[in-house]
């Protein structure tokens, strides 16, 4: 980590990380495309619960995974080995507190949550019994995403990203099975869907923690006190980090509500299904992003932060570069996407006119999300924040006021795309800035 060359090593460490991305993403298509069989309202009503879970993962993945990544990558560089199992310990458990808080707060707010993001009628309905059952799970999945995070932080990406992939590979038939039913299974509707997903959760945290606890990890899981100290190391830059998602969600969430509010359900599920596709860039920013963690922090914990920066450059380069091919060909092909999920007129027009208007600027998402890793792993997180922050400003924003004074879901959808760009050129300069 702290002489190969950069490219090479970054092509190598990332491969896992964004077959594992792919694979998770990939397995939420699948099952909104079972779920459109439905029908609208339950493509809806579910619609609105993924910004949801979507933070909960970008969350308890990629800024308190981050975090514990960087804590451990840093101790691991300077030679601490102790420390690092130390920080292990206290990631796993931290984590698990926070799904749990998460739990008990999405389960008591139940409907209204919904409602203030959209939902009504049927598809209220549908977004409350998939959220109870998923919000159950919450601990499940913040506990699997640390134990993924402390095995990342010693670079070693293949392991997580065969055990979340090969799990991510059998929810398809249990997602399946557990919405239509089959055999002596009942058919649970949109329940299933959230049931295999808690059961997903459930495998790869027994798989993960065995992994760790058994020694084969360079920072091992084993029983010890807890203290404050290395749950606020990890805090220093996770809880931070967790400023990120919440904006990058919140602002699906928002916008959401107001394609909604203007446009009603069918406009709401186009847009959230072209929406959905800025997901699958988020496999590419993070199948790159998290490497930099560990090569960044590893560098700068030996005392190397030229080479430090040169690896986030880098890596930033390599994600737009794909990213931008992906939001191309969505472009140019927006219903070769959106005609997966349903054939309404204006669930077509509306995701169409969003996929042709923002698509070209995924590069730029990409771009700002990779280098946000990085910058967990130089503690360096003011500047992709503030930038995340302005982006939510311009398109919710500038944009909602664009669209209430004009009437334009075109005027919307291009604050969007001017948003886009100016997030990830404000975090690139904030990179190309770092010095020692």
């Amino acid at each position: 980590m702290l002489e190969a060359p950069i490219a090479s090593t970054l092509a190598r460490m990332g491969w896992p990380n964004l077959l594992m991305m792919l694979a998770q993403s990939s397995t939420g298509l699948v099952e909104m495309w079972f779920l459109a069989k439905l029908g609208t309202d339950a493509l809806a009503g579910v619609a609105v619960v993924i910004p949801i879970l979507m933070l909960m993962q970008n969350m308890s993945q990629g800024a308190m995974g981050g975090g514990i990544s960087s804590a451990i990558s840093r101790a691991l560089g300077a030679g601490d080995g102790a420390l690092a199992d130390s920080q292990a310990r206290h990631a796993v458990v931290l984590n698990a507190l926070v799904g749990i808080a998460f739990t008990v707060v999405f389960l008591s707010l139940d409907g209204m949550l919904f409602q203030r993001l959209g939902a009504t009628g049927p598809a209220l309905e549908y977004a409350r019994t998939y959220g109870r059952v998923l919000f159950a799970g919450l601990p499940l999945m913040w506990t699997m995403n640390a134990l993924a995070s402390v095995v990342r932080g010693t670079g070693n990406m293949l392991v997580p990203g065969a055990v979340i992939c090969g799990g991510a590979f059998l929810l398809i038939p249990a997602a399946g099975a557990l919405i239509f039913g089959v055999g002596p299974l009942p058919a649970l509707g949109v329940a299933g869907g959230a049931w295999a997903l808690v059961a997903y959760y459930g495998a790869g945290t027994l798989v993960l923690g065995w992994y760790c606890a058994s020694g084969r990890n360079l920072a091992r899981l084993r029983r010890g006190p807890l203290h404050w100290a290395p749950m606020r190391n990890i805090l220093a830059v996770g809880g931070i980090a967790c400023l990120n998602p919440v904006l990058t969600n919140g602002l699906i969430a928002i916008t959401t509500a107001i394609v909604s509010a203007f446009a009603g359900t069918q406009a709401l599920a186009g847009y959230a299904t072209a929406a959905r596709l800025e997901y699958l860039v988020i496999p590419i920013a993070f199948g790159l992003g998290a490497p930099m963690v560990a090569l960044v922090g590893a560098n700068l914990g030996a005392g190397q932060p030229e080479r430090a920066r040169r690896i986030a450059l880098t890596g930033g380069a390599m994600a737009f570069t794909l990213a931008e091919i992906v939001g191309l060909l969505a472009a140019i092909w927006p219903e070769a996407w959106l005609r997966l999920f349903g054939a309404d007129p204006l669930m077509l027009e509306t995701g169409a006119r969003y996929l042709r208007i923002v698509g070209p600027c995924f590069g730029f998402f990409a771009l700002g999300f990779s280098l946000y890793f990085a910058s967990q792993g130089a503690r360096r997180l003011k500047w992709p924040l503030l930038a995340g922050a302005l982006r939510l400003a311009l398109f919710a924003g500038a944009g909602g006021a664009a669209l209430f004074l004009t009437g334009s879901l075109t005027a919307f959808f291009a604050a969007g795309a001017i948003a886009m760009a100016v997030y990830g050129l404000c975090i690139f300069q904030s990179v190309r800035a770092w010095r020692g």
